[in-house]
């Protein structure tokens, strides 16, 4: 499929919509000639805004799914919907960008996962902070050994006030559609810290409280994680209250910490004395046009071309929705959750 040029359509014209749109356009192997959206006006204002004046316009994904010049489908709908489209376009023999997270229980993600592995399509999930050159910081450190083995690891997604901001806000809050704090935006931080540990997750223990009633769910929960290389970790998550958007990072190895953008190493001793600061980009911010979007579109495009896995598919991002699953149900049960599930 080398010489080929993909075709593109994109399901949802949401925030996040237009990155993909953006990406998607920039990459010289395919092009976006469909979108979808139930608002026929707002299907028109993106394919204007993004110069899409020959593309497709549906206000029924099922249209888009059955176009025959769609190749590649990406899914930036709400957390309902996902699971529903996903598994229709890998039926439909398309492969699939699903934006996070692919489903909001285990069974319906595992139909997802069934019909991408029976229809043989490629895949790759919504967790874009793989591609974050800070994120690619922290693997350079591991790698050269300055932290040693990670032992204890923290990663945290808070951010609050998003009746302020957040265009989502009153799908995301319900059960129904946005599901719960790890499913809307916490499961950023599960992924990041699968990351940086480099182990499998085997147990998984969560607190969860609702204490502002702004959302539907529970907007404040914390995960405990223990990995099977013996490291530990914790995952914070609050969604509620006057909360300044923050993704902390702290890592602790036999030779090493690192806190956001500043780390400790013995392997650099004596000369580093105290904390060592590096300038880089922290993930501190909820604006998507932040995020870094080509790099995870460029590897999911060459992952078709070239007949590889996507560095993000389903079956790794499966690993990550286990643990965030994992979490709701202990908070419910008040026990500890054995993983796999």
């Amino acid at each position: 499929m080398t010489g080929t040029t993909l075709g593109v359509g994109v399901i949802g014209m949401s925030w996040v919509a237009g990155e993909h749109v953006k990406a998607y356009s920039a990459n010289p192997h395919c092009a976006v000639v469909a979108l979808a959206g139930s608002s026929a006006p707002r299907v028109a204002e993106v394919a204007a805004a993004h110069g899409l004046t020959n593309a497709h316009r549906y206000t029924d994904w099922r249209d888009l799914v059955s176009d025959p010049t769609v190749d590649v489908v990406s899914i930036c709908s709400t957390n309902e919907m996902h699971v529903a489209q996903a598994v229709a376009a890998a039926e439909a023999g398309k492969h699939v960008l699903i934006e996070k997270p692919v489903a909001l229980d285990h069974d319906g993600y595992r139909q997802v996962q069934d019909a991408i592995d029976r229809n043989g399509v490629k895949s790759q999930v919504g967790f874009e902070l793989h591609w974050s050159p800070y994120f690619q910081t922290i693997h350079s450190m591991i790698d050269a050994d300055l932290l040693g083995t990670v032992h204890y690891a923290e990663c945290d997604y808070f951010s609050g006030n998003q009746e302020k901001w957040y265009g989502g806000y009153h799908w995301v809050k319900t059960k129904e559609r946005g599901g719960s704090a790890l499913a809307a935006a916490g499961c950023h931080a599960i992924d990041a810290i699968r990351q940086f540990v480099r182990s499998e997750a085997i147990e998984v223990f969560a607190y969860s409280g609702n204490f502002t009633r702004v959302m539907d769910w529970d907007a404040t929960i914390i995960t405990i994680i223990r990995f099977a290389n013996g490291a530990i970790g914790k995952v914070g998550c609050v969604m509620e209250g006057n909360v300044k958007y923050t993704f902390n990072v702290r890592l602790h190895g036999g030779k090493g910490t690192l806190v956001n953008d500043k780390f400790r190493s013995t392997v650099l001793d004596p000369g580093l004395e105290g904390w060592a600061h590096f300038p880089t980009i922290l993930p501190d911010t909820p604006e998507v046009t932040h995020h870094p979007f080509p790099g995870e579109i460029d590897d999911f495009i060459d992952a078709i071309r070239h007949d590889r896995r996507a560095r993000v598919d389903i079956n790794d991002a499966g690993k990550t929705h286990e643990i965030m699953y994992a979490a709701e149900r202990s908070a419910r049960e008040g026990r500890p959750i054995a993983l796999p599930l």
